[in-house]
């Protein structure tokens, strides 16, 4: 791996304008949460990989610089990478957050194709009407571990541990599709106005007509905050911000005063990042950092996946 001089500045990220994402209907269950906009992204990327965690402060530096080296980027060979990738995803849904950041921090270049939550057109060609759909050289891949386990595989030769083991790595990414995922749509529609927040992404961002975004912003608003209560019962949640806490610093603890989970970031940091990244600049995001540890490891994190790979169209 490479490493490159630079500067961590220690300090949690201060608080952006949060965005958000709708879904209507049975797909309001696909657990889409809302992100920082298409700008805001782009600036942070732009500066992550010189500043670090300093792009996320739009409010001023809190702590003190301490110099120290930052893992670049991890690039397959280029014999390795494959000729076209093409991402069906939903903007805000952690699960293609989660393939995002892994091909993002492998620097693997990749398409992205947003699908409509109403219509699903962009995948009527495919039995599998879920996302993340990632096409590999023709090859459809399904389901977001899969996809990265497959890749790992294919792509960067890495051996992935068959998932009856219990390594480090694989039982914290198993501990991110069976629990940490679970605790973000309570947090998210936890209340009318932050449902409301997370569906205002709608507005600037896919494929609906006017009629559609109104409604679905609306309808789809209240839609969540009622699955919402009903997914916190199912997983016995009393308390969702508590229960967002703890797995934070459930997340923390794992690290044990590691900078990451290994000596760079693993497939399981990846995880975490991924499903946290489309709420980290929503309320409960923001409250998240503020009443948890977990804010300098994101830092870390950001700066470390630093630009995306994606191909603009």
């Amino acid at each position: 791996m490479r490493r490159v001089p630079s500067i961590l500045f220690r300090t949690l990220a201060a608080p952006r304008a949060a965005t958000s994402f709708a879904v209507p209907n049975r797909l309001l269950q696909a657990a889409l949460y809302g992100s920082a906009t298409a700008a805001s992204r782009s600036h942070r990327r732009r500066f992550s990989s010189l500043l670090g965690p300093f792009a996320a402060a739009s409010l001023g530096v809190a702590g003190a610089l301490i110099s120290q080296e930052v893992l670049a980027k991890e690039p397959p060979p280029p014999e390795a990478l494959p000729n076209d990738v093409v991402l069906y995803q939903f903007e805000a849904c952690p699960f293609c957050n989660k393939v995002k950041a892994f091909l993002d921090y492998y620097d693997i270049p990749y398409k992205v194709v947003e699908v409509n939550p109403l219509s699903k057109k962009e995948i009527k060609w495919s039995e599998y009407q879920k996302v993340p759909i990632l096409m590999v050289d023709g090859e459809q891949l399904n389901d977001s571990s899969v996809i990265i386990d497959k890749l790992g595989h294919k792509i960067l030769s890495k051996i992935i541990v068959d998932s009856t083991s219990e390594d480090e790595e694989t039982k914290w990414r198993r501990w991110v599709d069976n629990h940490l995922v679970h605790v973000l749509s309570p947090n998210i529609y936890r209340n009318t106005s932050e449902a409301l927040e997370s569906f205002e992404y709608i507005t600037s961002n896919g494929n609906f007509s006017y009629l559609e975004k109104f409604s679905v912003k609306y309808v789809g608003a209240a839609a969540m905050y009622f699955v919402s209560k009903k997914l916190k019962k199912k997983y016995n949640i009393t308390d969702e911000r508590a229960a967002l806490y703890e797995a934070a610093e459930t997340w923390v603890d794992a690290l044990d005063g590691r900078e990451f989970l290994g000596s760079k970031p693993n497939l399981a940091d990846l995880a975490v990042f991924g499903v946290l990244k489309p709420i980290r600049y929503l309320r409960s995001g923001k409250d998240m950092v503020e009443h948890t540890r977990i804010g300098e490891w994101y830092a870390r994190m950001e700066s470390a996946v630093g630009e995306p790979s994606r191909i603009k169209a």
